[in-house]
């Protein structure tokens, strides 16, 4: 039997002039790390890192559940509402959580659609952060799949939503870690993972900001794993390559979902990303 180092507690923020009770975890001490989860999951994507004690003993780990996810309950009146998330409100939700922690300037390391809205900061609030690790990130990805299927009356969104995850888990992969990779998306709300590839799929393309991030002052650096069919590796480099100074990682034993489906074979890139990235955020 043992307790892990992991403690999650509850923070209030406002979000578009509403209130928003967000579930965090963190684990660790040191140069704080503001980890974001993917499309349609949650914080324990990010459990194995926050559990590994030659990480948290130099660094902070936070993750935190976003609105509709996991352990944050909706916004008041979201029943009345399609949910859609915006570039616009994924950012007010990050800045609102870091002012609400006092974290002045972390690292921000994001999955998916958090490695997206990591290069959205990177270009329009540089400042605020000490570096930053897109992971499975790249400009703008078109869905090559109807995003419509997950919140349908007549096919289980959860489980369709799992079934596009599975294709882009690496057949390295652990079996258990597949599987509970697979289980966080099946638990997802109705429409959250539809309303996240909303975000990830038509939202505000970054082809045209990439040139003005500065990685002289807020480094830069792209992980992508060899089996993600939904950001490629030559999507990443594209990416990479449009962005003076960012750096590029391929992981040739992973897919789409790294921190939760191969976290042995994810970590050492992570290490390496981290090691690119000051040591004096706050």
């Amino acid at each position: 039997m043992s307790i892990e180092p992991i403690t999650g507690r509850y923070l209030t923020i406002q979000v578009d002039g509403a209130p928003r009770r967000i579930y965090f975890e963190e684990a660790g001490k040191g140069t704080p790390v503001l980890c974001l989860h993917t499309a349609g999951a949650d914080t324990r994507q990010w459990r194995h890192l926050m559990n590994d004690t030659e990480i948290t003993d130099a660094y902070r780990l936070i993750a935190f559940d976003m609105p509709l996810h996991g352990k944050s309950l909706p916004p008041e009146g979201y029943e009345t509402e399609e949910y859609l998330l915006t570039t616009e409100a994924y950012i007010e939700t990050i800045l609102a959580i870091m002012n609400g922690l006092g974290l002045d300037t972390p690292i921000l390391a994001g999955c998916s659609m958090g490695g997206r809205i990591a290069l959205q900061l990177a270009a329009l609030h540089p400042e605020r952060f000490a570096g930053f690790i897109a992971i499975e990130a790249s400009d703008f990805q078109p869905a090559w799949y109807d995003i419509d299927w997950f919140h349908r009356p007549d096919a289980h969104g959860g489980e369709m939503g799992a079934a596009l995850v599975s294709a882009n888990i690496s057949p390295h992969a652990p079996h258990a870690e597949r599987w509970n990779t697979l289980w966080m998306f099946m638990q997802s709300g109705p429409g959250v993972f539809r309303g996240d590839l909303s975000f990830y799929t038509r939202d505000e393309s970054l082809v045209a900001r990439l040139g003005q991030i500065d990685t002289a002052k807020t480094p830069v650096h792209i992980i992508v794993g060899a089996y993600d069919l939904t950001c490629t590796p030559e999507d990443a480099k594209r990416t990479a390559d449009a962005i003076p100074g960012a750096t590029l990682a391929v992981m040739d034993e992973v897919g789409h979902f790294p921190m939760s489906e191969h976290p042995a074979g994810f970590r050492p890139f992570f290490i390496d990303a981290l090691a690119k990235m000051p040591k004096d955020a706050a």
